[in-house]
């Protein structure tokens, strides 16, 4: 599989934004695809997981109920949309593949990450 995130930008706090995760050469093994971000100097942190199978959507315990995934219809691009944005959300946002979803808002047996795109809030 493939995967190519896109839409981040230069935005102010309370604003919104939705980053694509454009999908290509999908195989029996791409089932889940999560979002993340990396904050400069820490490491990759799960938002949560959206199932190509069924569109079912698991969030991680620590992601906020501002961030919502989803996919359209043909699932050739997973959304992240996040509103009310604030300071703490600037990272660099990568989707990634697995095989399924867990519980926990994570991809299970991870194999494919795509670029980041970069989100910048100004204050």
């Amino acid at each position: 599989v493939q995967l190519q995130a896109s839409g981040g930008g230069l935005v102010q706090v309370g604003s919104s934004l939705r980053l694509s995760c454009r999908l290509s050469e999908l195989s029996t093994d791409d089932y889940a695809i999560g979002w993340f971000h990396q904050v400069p100097g820490e490491g990759r942190e799960a938002l949560g997981c959206i199932s190509l199978l069924d569109g079912s959507t698991y969030y991680v315990d620590s992601a906020n109920s501002r961030f919502t995934i989803s996919t359209d219809i043909r699932k050739t691009t997973v959304y992240l949309q996040m509103n009310n944005l604030k300071t703490e959300d600037a990272a660099v946002y990568h989707c990634a593949a697995g095989t399924f979803c867990s519980s926990l808002g994570t991809p299970t047996a991870l194999h494919s990450w795509g670029p980041g795109t970069q989100v910048t809030v100004s204050s």
